[in-house]
């Protein structure tokens, strides 16, 4: 698909959405930034009907806000907002991990193991957008594990508002180092978990959880 081109089939509500969610994701629109109809329509050739479904949609997946009178503009936290949620992301994963793994437990690594392919084979593509899908999968597959379905219920909105900062966080990671190295990180978390030991697993979690580029 060109750059500015027209939009066509599947439908331009689809595609909307997904040209949005990559552009917000890849940081090409910024947290907080106006997102002004007149000039999407006129880029993505399209009517204000399709492109309202679409903002409408990536407002539930928590990329988009709409502000009374001021429209809609990509979704903003504050520096508090950010580090509570992500320090309510560690203290949810962690109870997950001390569910999943009692000294006897079996537990399924199927849906984490997938995730963690997802990304490696994204990386390997050059896929951002696709890598940033699968590390979201593979934290929800993290939670998972614990069989809870109410802590999954609890944990799934904290990871929605955050995955526009986590997508930061990958990317900037990729910037610093290698684009492998956000994947070996959580094949060395999957590792952990894997072995099946509560304190292996902890700890590994707890370094994985370590936030080095956004505070």
């Amino acid at each position: 698909m060109e750059p500015d081109g027209e939009l066509k089939h599947p439908s331009l509500v689809e595609l909307s959405t997904r040209r949005l969610r990559h552009e917000i994701l890849s940081g090409a629109l910024a947290p907080g930034e106006r997102l002004i109809e007149e000039q999407l329509t006129q880029r993505f050739g399209i009517s204000r009907a399709p492109l309202r479904e679409a903002l409408r949609s990536l407002g539930q997946q928590g990329l988009v806000e709409h502000l009374p009178r001021r429209g809609a503009r990509v979704t903003e936290l504050t520096g508090s907002d950010v580090d509570e949620l992500f320090g309510l992301r560690d203290v949810l994963e962690r109870y997950a991990v001390e569910t999943a793994l009692p000294p006897s437990g079996a537990h399924d690594m199927s849906a984490l193991a997938k995730a963690l392919e997802g990304m490696a084979s994204a990386v390997r593509l050059d896929d951002p957008l696709s890598e940033n899908e699968a590390h979201r999968r593979f934290h929800l597959a993290l939670v998972a594990l614990a069989g809870h379905r109410q802590l999954l219920m609890a944990y799934e909105p904290v990871i929605l508002k955050l995955q526009l900062y986590m997508a930061a966080n990958l990317r900037r990671e990729a910037e610093q180092r290698t684009p492998a190295e956000g994947v070996e990180r959580h094949r060395r978390l999957f590792e952990a978990i894997a072995s099946g030991d509560p304190a292996t697993a902890l700890d590994a979690l707890s370094r994985h959880g370590a936030r080095t580029y956004i505070g």
